[in-house]
């Protein structure tokens, strides 16, 4: 069994400006504390993937905040207190302040980051 708390000292901890993720792995499967105190529409930094959209499946809960879901079909609003699911082939935009735990095949989200990684390294130069 795996756990993560969102306080995990001994999670891998990922930080930027407006942003803080903690994340634990297990059979295939990555758990996540995240928090973006300053939101915003994060469809840019998937550039560069099939459709410029998000290929990985996630499974969540909005602590605090909105989550919004933009897909081909139409906008998904996730407000807190709320569960959600989504299959590949989306992009998020988050209220400021917003908070969720999520969880994803690591792979796919692995493949998935690497690009986001490099907007945002490019986007930063």
């Amino acid at each position: 069994m795996a756990k993560l708390s969102k306080d995990d000292e001994t999670a891998r901890v990922e930080r930027m400006t407006g942003y803080e993720g903690r994340y634990r792995e297990a059979d295939g499967y990555t758990i996540a504390f995240e928090k973006f105190e300053e939101g915003g529409d994060f469809t840019p930094f998937y550039q560069g993937l099939p459709d410029d959209l998000c290929q990985s499946h996630h499974w969540g809960y909005v602590v605090r905040g909105r989550l919004i879901m933009h897909t081909p079909a139409g906008d998904e609003i996730v407000e807190a207190g709320e569960a959600y699911y989504t299959a590949p082939g989306h992009t998020d935009e988050l209220d400021p302040g917003t908070e969720l735990v999520e969880f994803s095949p690591t792979d796919e989200l692995a493949r998935t980051l690497a690009v986001v990684a490099q907007n945002l390294a490019s986007d930063a130069s």
